[in-house]
């Protein structure tokens, strides 16, 4: 049997001197032992898969609401793209996979139905009572929310999991507040590789989707430089291919363009700013997990094509705007009559602020069950 010890030695062998070791992590805010046969952030992973908040992910709005069609992108078929352009980059960079990987599927967690329109509602319904940001609402149910143990509550994850939950930073996720975790330095590199793997993600599978659903046009898309050179390539290259065919190729192209990218400039980085240690890497002011300038060009047309005719397209923004009325009118009746709350919520109540009970309660909704919800308590015919 290949025990613990065994694999923390051939981590210190294999991984690079700047990867976050399994054996150097700060540990779990309960004491527990430590597994025979799993490492650390083995068992963080193991414990986010097999949580309520982690299933629940598979019907929370990416993109398109759930009921809109079957093969869209859900926030959990997101978190396992991620999770897989992730650990690509961070094993082309000798980084800790499994910490990659854990920080990964939990990165979402914290998210509402309807994507963020569903985060735009609480935090407005919340800005008197301690608002609402789904980083922080991430930790959250990674520390409280999930009951899975009787000696402590929450999943009791390593310290450089939550820390990569609560720094979680891309274009459309902007942390409030780095509220734990030395909120000073810099997140580890692995948790900066779940940073661009996300973004990477949703760019290139919200283009599919996109395209899925008739809101985007592949001849529009020939305005965008990366979308336009991947096509002749791939075109010239198979000549009869069908148009559903190219355009996976397409963005399997693209993807693949820019993790090389993020591989070849990080190890510059590390170069330049000589990073032999985790703690070199942290102390540093800015993430060295990035793009090289001329991708940072390339995909600026990209991003502003999506904004433009997929996230600003009416369709998108009435599904938005309907969204937010559902979370603000659940909550309100909520918060007026907790006696309509399940039980176990109820019971909350009675020790804790009214608005913090319901704002955790509507951001573990799926869509479909905010969804139900609405029509049990607005529609005198529904039953309840």
């Amino acid at each position: 049997m290949l025990t613990r010890r065994e694999m923390e030695e051939k981590e210190s062998r294999l991984l690079a001197p700047y990867a976050q070791k399994s054996k150097d992590s700060k540990g779990r805010e309960h004491s527990e032992p430590e597994h025979e046969y799993r490492l650390a952030y083995q068992r963080d992973k193991d414990r986010i898969i097999y949580s309520t908040a982690f299933r629940r992910l598979e019907y929370k709005t990416q993109v398109f609401v759930n009921h809109e069609g079957d093969h869209y992108r859900t926030r959990l078929t997101h978190t396992i793209e991620v999770a897989q352009i992730a650990k690509t980059i961070a094993r082309a960079l000798r980084l800790n996979e499994d910490l990659t990987e854990a920080i990964a599927l939990a990165h979402d967690l914290g998210h509402t139905p309807f994507g963020h329109s569903g985060e735009d509602a609480l935090r407005t319904l919340m800005k008197d009572h301690g608002g609402f940001d789904h980083n922080e609402h991430g930790l959250r149910v990674v520390d409280v929310l999930e009951q899975r143990y009787p000696d402590f509550p929450g999943l009791n994850l390593s310290w450089e999991v939550r820390e990569g939950i609560i720094k979680h930073a891309t274009m459309f996720d902007q942390p409030r507040t780095f509220i734990a975790c030395e909120p000073k330095l810099t997140p580890t590199l692995e948790a900066q590789v779940v940073d661009i793997a996300d973004e990477i993600a949703y760019d290139n599978h919200d283009l599919d989707d996109g395209i899925a659903s008739g809101l985007i046009k592949e001849k529009a898309l020939l305005t965008v430089g990366l979308w336009k050179d991947a096509c002749r390539d791939i075109k010239k290259r198979y000549p009869r291919i069908s148009d559903e065919t190219a355009n996976y190729q397409i963005v399997r192209s693209i993807i693949n363009k820019q993790v090389t990218d993020i591989v070849s400039e990080t190890e510059k980085n590390i170069k330049k700013f000589k990073i032999d240690s985790t703690k070199a890497a942290r102390k540093l002011p800015n993430k060295i997990i990035a793009f090289s300038k001329p991708m940072q060009e390339l995909r600026k047309p990209m991003r502003e094509f999506l904004m433009k005719n997929l996230y600003q397209h009416y369709r998108v923004i009435r599904m938005a705007n309907k969204a937010y009325r559902f979370i603000n009118e659940l909550f309100r009746v909520y918060v007026d009559k907790p006696e309509q709350l399940p039980p176990t919520t109820q019971s909350r109540v009675k020790k804790e602020d009214t608005y913090l009970v319901v704002c955790d309660y509507i951001a573990g909704m799926t869509d479909r069950y905010a969804l139900d919800e609405y029509k049990r308590l607005f529609e005198p015919y529904e039953r309840v």
